[in-house]
């Protein structure tokens, strides 16, 4: 197909016409953003060939039926350019610094040496400048001694190596000149400058993509992507940007099967052009049709059906694949899973072969702490991710401690119904002794939420829930006399996450709300709204430095403290609250131990200022809250604790570690207080 691509062409017009592949140019040339790293040459080993490059140009070498290449203009400039004499080991005069040749060049003494480009400002972007550090020898070599013979052959290799950069960037006449020369006034290090005059660059006098007629009423709109046109550059990076932007418009317009050929360049070394040309196989357009199972220990199809965002008939989308492939990922039931389109045989449809390989599904997990304020704790839980299929996990969980033990089931079932929903359902038993509050409870409840999680970040989180509620309390305001409140709520909560991180954002904002209507039976039966809003901003000041801020108020519409169950009322102080202060230690207190009692309104405010230094970061906060029993927070009361964080900031997000201190503290509050946790604060 190559041959015949050839004898279309208008070759016979063009006698020093050389075909040229386009992936070669690049093909040992490090490109920005890539995640692995380059190994550094070997510069005191021998410097035979350069590392990784060693594709011979078409061009580079004329043949004995090709005829030399014509002159370029820009010959002049070289010519006549300063300090441009041929590699060489001379024996010049003793310059300024008192150093000449024989002290290096004839003893082989080894010196330092710095290296500077001339002639590229005008062309060497970022992308050119790194290429080059990462692959130049001379580069790797210069912060070690070498001498000159050394110094000449490196000089020979990195010219390679800028001759293969400038034909990259369609500069095929450039004129590339190194010389070695005594140090400068004033620096011990010998001199080594390339003298390059780029010349004229060579412009594409044709594009040609071929195959794309068979798209049909896509055609205009494929062709579209492919940006690279006659009186363009021949730039090699542009050229390869525009195949792949070529396979990935094929691939979101309903051609699966689509193949697009390495583009290939033929070089007029006379005219200083180029014919660019690139075969495009469509392969036929195709909608989604059905998922294929090969395994359904799992789910089945139609749950993975359930999850994916498209439907069958849909035009046949490759992202809409991988975004399928990362929400299996995301259940946490596969160690590993592979998605194939299969043509149906009908020309019309693509079926989705799934492939899984289930990933451990028990998991056994064990704590042991001990917190300021909260004593001892040991945790201890068993789950199963898919004890009633498809992804319907059970967890049996308890905790032992000093002011809490805790017996619970729960029953999860995720993307339940549809993508990204989660229907729970929890049975606990609890007796939680705290300084506000004695309460032994037993609690059932469901909700069904959207939720949000690290691979896919939502702006819009929901949640509806149902509780009922039986609990036997006794606070500082029934004097040690226990309570028994049975209470039935309906919690729905709304949040937008404009934020860029889940679990570290950087800029952005947040904004929730919550409303709990309950009714509680205690004596007599009376009801109540418990309404909380919660907002957060994040500002960058610069790469390292962000600032973030918080509020949150809350409020219980009707009904009076006294009445309301302990365990319902608001409370403030700990390490997600106001730092400094003890857990739910701040606010009013009573009775003869000073015990708090929580209240029927909440306001707290946090500011910090996130300052990072690679995985390292320092962050100084002040934050303030205050808990009233009235139905407005009184701001007058507001307890400040101030103190400085530390943040490790891992793959899974920052672990971060607050020490704080109250400021204007209440008999019985901390000194200090320390708070770790995983992710920010807020």
């Amino acid at each position: 197909m190559t041959q015949g691509l050839r004898n279309r062409r208008r070759v016979s017009g063009r006698p020093h016409a050389a075909r040229l592949l386009i992936v070669p140019l690049l093909l040992s040339l490090p490109c920005v953003g890539w995640a692995q790293e380059v190994p550094p040459p070997d510069v005191d080993g021998p410097l035979d060939a350069m590392p990784d490059i060693g594709v011979d140009w078409p061009d580079m070498q004329q043949s004995d039926d090709v005829e030399p290449l014509p002159s370029d203009p820009a010959d002049a400039q070289v010519d006549a350019a300063p300090n441009a004499e041929p590699v060489q080991v001379a024996e010049p005069d003793v310059d300024a610094t008192g150093v000449d040749a024989d002290s290096f060049a004839d003893t082989g003494e080894e010196r330092r040496y710095m290296v500077s480009l001339n002639g590229l400002d005008a062309i060497a972007d970022p992308q050119f400048t790194l290429r080059f550090d990462e692959l130049s020898v001379l580069r790797q070599g210069q912060s070690k001694p070498a001498n000159l013979a050394q110094i000449n052959r490196r000089i020979k290799e990195d010219s390679e190596l800028l001759d293969r950069l400038l034909r990259a960037k369609g500069y095929y006449a450039a004129r590339i000149r190194g010389a070695v020369s005594a140090p400068a006034a004033g620096s011990d290090r010998l001199s080594v400058i390339f003298n390059i005059v780029p010349g004229t660059q060579y412009l594409l006098e044709s594009v040609d993509v071929e195959g794309l007629a068979e798209t049909g009423e896509r055609e205009a709109k494929l062709r579209e992507a492919f940006p690279p046109k006659a009186g363009d550059p021949i730039d090699a990076d542009r050229i390869l940007a525009g195949r792949d932007a070529m396979a990935t418009a094929l691939s979101e317009s309903g051609f699966p099967f689509a193949k697009v050929d390495e583009p290939e360049v033929r070089i007029d070394h006379e005219d200083r052009k180029g014919d660019l040309d690139m075969i495009v196989t469509p392969g036929g357009y195709r909608t989604f049709g059905a998922i294929r199972m090969s395994d359904e220990r799992l789910f089945d199809a139609h749950h993975v059906q359930e999850i994916a965002r498209f439907d069958p008939g849909d035009t046949y989308m490759a992202s809409d694949v991988e975004d399928l492939r990362r929400a299996i990922v995301a259940t946490g039931l596969v160690s590993t899973v592979s998605l194939k389109p299969v043509d149906a045989g009908d020309g019309e449809h693509v079926d989705l072969a799934v492939d899984t390989r289930p990933a451990p599904l028990r998991t056994i997990a064990g704590e042991l702490g001990y917190g300021t304020g909260e004593g001892y704790r040991a945790e201890a839980s068993w789950q199963h991710r898919n004890f009633f299929p498809p992804e319907g996990a059970v967890t049996l969980r308890g905790v032992i401690g000093t002011q809490e033990q805790t017996a619970s089931f729960t029953y999860r079932r995720s993307n339940f119904k549809r993508r990204d929903n989660v229907l729970t359902g929890l049975l606990s038993i609890s007796n939680i002794r705290r300084d506000a509050y004695d309460a032994r409870t037993i609690n059932l409840s469901g909700a069904i939420e959207r939720q949000t999680n690290i691979l896919f970040q939502k702006n819009w989180v929901w949640r509806v829930g149902a509780e009922l509620i039986a609990s036997d309390e006794a606070d500082a305001f029934s004097g040690g006399a226990r309570r028994t409140f049975l209470i039935a709520a309906v919690p729905l909560s709304l949040t937008y996450d404009g934020s860029d991180d889940l679990l570290n954002p950087t800029k952005g904002f947040r904004l929730g709300g919550r409303v709990s209507p309950e009714l509680s039976f205690q004596n007599t039966t009376f009801g109540y709204a418990k309404v909380q809003v919660d907002g957060s901003v994040y500002q960058p000041m610069n790469d390292r430095v962000v600032v973030a801020a918080r509020a949150r108020f809350g409020t219980i519409l009707g009904s009076t403290v006294d009445q309301i169950a302990p365990s319902r009322r608001f409370y403030a102080g700990g390490g997600a609250s106001v730092r400094g202060y003890g857990y739910q230690a701040i606010g009013p207190r009573y009775g003869e131990d000073d015990d708090p009692v929580g209240g029927k309104s909440l306001a707290e405010f946090s500011l910090e200022a996130r300052v990072r230094f690679g995985n390292f970061g320092v962050v100084p906060f002040v934050d303030a809250g205050n808990i009233s029993t009235s139905f407005l927070p009184r701001f007058r009361d507001l307890r400040i604790g101030a103190g400085m964080g530390v943040r490790y900031y891992s793959n899974f997000g920052p672990i971060r570690v607050d020490v704080g201190t109250p400021i204007n503290p209440q008999t019985g509050d901390p000194k200090i207080a320390v708070y770790v946790s995983l992710g920010q604060a807020f």
